[in-house]
């Protein structure tokens, strides 16, 4: 398989993964698009060790949402305020466990993205992230107690 028909291929996949991991269709297509970049300038090297590229992407879109995320929590601080730019609010905003989901730290959210919305195993997850299936289990099992308690203090909360 050359690198244009897996991107034809994996494209709409790899944007839900991004949406999930980011929390927004516009970061998740930057997110894809600086991946697959990454990808795409190592192609041949990735098929000659019989990598699964699917996976080496995902791990790559996790690995940069860490990143950007960790850098984004430093403060900036800028002369003036920017423009006001129209806003398009996502239409899962309101709902309680996308909103819940989106404030798990980034690892958690992938964890929880790879093995509910991809269906991967463990040891995917493992594979994909660079970690070990030891920390995937605890990474999920933090994620599920903060998505439970969150969701549970909505309900409270509209009762």
């Amino acid at each position: 398989m050359d690198f244009e028909e897996f991107v034809r291929a994996s494209l709409p996949g790899l944007l839900r993964y991004g949406h999930a991991l980011t929390g927004s269709p516009h970061d998740a297509a930057d997110l894809v698009q600086t991946a697959l970049e990454k990808v795409g300038s190592h192609w041949a090297k990735i098929m000659r060790q019989n990598t699964d590229p699917q996976a080496y992407v995902r791990r790559s879109m996790a690995n940069a949402h860490v990143s950007r995320w960790r850098r984004r929590r430093r403060e900036v601080l800028v002369e003036q305020f920017p423009e006001r730019v129209a806003f398009q609010p996502d239409r899962l905003d309101g709902e309680p466990m996308w909103q819940a989901l989106s404030e798990l730290p980034p690892r958690q959210r992938a964890v929880l993205v790879l093995r509910y919305y991809e269906d991967l195993s463990e040891a995917e997850i493992a594979e994909a992230l660079g970690i070990s299936q030891g920390t995937v289990k605890s990474q999920a099992s933090k994620a599920l107690a903060k998505l439970r308690a969150s969701v549970s203090a909505v309900e409270g909360r509209e009762r």
